[in-house]
């Protein structure tokens, strides 16, 4: 996406109401730093730190930066922005990792895309300023899911994990957040793409962690989780692709098993292993089966699909006539 110029009093205009979303564990180090950042260059921004059981002063910190401060027990990254985007109400909602690695100022023409030219969602694609700000691991890992989700849900993003994001009100509204942890950003993704919402990216730098912060993220159980989700996701939004592939395999191993019984009945008229050729017939059943579920289902994710596409529509005309 091309950048333009933007100023950030443009933004107030029209007055959206913007809110600054920033799940917190443990960032004392680096959420001074975050809150200031964003105070300055979205100043009539609301700013919610919502703390996720730290058990270093992120909360005093916060508070004294000016934040609005609140509190989710439940532990994980998903939960946090579950209960941000419920709890919030705004026009616009910026959501942004409590580490200090998002830069503050592309706050302002991610903002702009929304509010302007009615973006569901503008995704911040990270450009690493430094070696050690992007683990390799994690750029691998990366590159590997965005394109298991491209080829799965269709290609939109290119930075499906980045955790730098401005979110319209209507896709807020129709969002079901069921992750609980580092796979929600995996989630927002494949919602946009399955209801096929007008999205975007700008890049944005991606900095070092300031001295004393480290991450949470672990490489190989958040990996595995995000994994996991993708899988979840493809089951439940495409489940006629997904029951198919299903059967397909099984009548595959149903006919490696009953050819050959069937070159056997063609020369001696026999069937001598009765046992294999009950089992390829229940295995090529059952693979009939999975086509049907897939049928059935994706009759039912359609009805889903256009209960969450409505419930966007009705939040847009909410905001027209306020």
């Amino acid at each position: 996406m091309v950048r333009q110029p933007c100023d950030p009093n443009n933004l107030n205009s029209s007055s959206p109401r913007v809110a600054v979303v920033i799940p917190c564990h443990n960032e004392g180090a680096a959420i001074r730093q975050v809150v200031g950042g964003f105070r300055q260059h979205l100043p009539e921004a609301a700013i919610y730190v919502y703390d996720n059981n730290s058990t270093d002063d992120t909360v005093p910190v916060a508070l004294q930066a000016g934040a609005i401060v609140r509190s989710e027990t439940m532990l994980g990254k998903g939960n946090v922005v579950r209960r941000m985007l419920s709890d919030v109400d705004a026009d616009i909602y910026l959501m942004v990792d409590g580490d200090g690695t998002y830069d503050p100022a592309d706050a302002v023409e991610m903002v702009r895309l929304v509010h302007e030219h009615h973006y569901a969602m503008i995704v911040g694609r990270r450009i690493s300023t430094g070696a050690a700000a992007y683990r390799r691991g994690h750029v691998f890992g990366n590159r590997l899911f965005t394109q298991a989700v491209e080829w799965l849900f269709g290609r939109t993003f290119t930075d499906i994990l980045s955790g730098y994001r401005a979110l319209s009100r209507p896709f807020v509204r129709s969002f079901p957040a069921a992750s609980s942890g580092f796979e929600i950003e995996t989630e927002l993704s494949v919602h946009a793409l399955t209801l096929r919402l007008p999205v975007g990216e700008i890049e944005t730098a991606y900095s070092m962690r300031p001295e004393g912060s480290a991450s949470k993220l672990n490489t190989y159980r958040d990996g595995f989780r995000i994994i996991r989700m993708i899988l979840r996701l493809f089951r439940s939004e495409r489940p006629q692709l997904f029951y198919s592939m299903i059967g397909l395999g099984l009548w595959l191993i149903a006919l490696a098993l009953a050819y050959p019984l069937f070159v056997t009945f063609v020369q001696t008229g026999l069937v001598p292993r009765l046992p294999t050729a009950v089992l390829a017939t229940g295995i090529a059943i059952a693979g009939l089966l999975s086509f049907s579920c897939g049928l059935i289902l994706d009759t039912v994710t359609r009805g889903r699909r256009e209960a969450k596409l409505l419930a966007y529509l009705a939040a847009k005309d909410e905001r027209r006539k306020l």
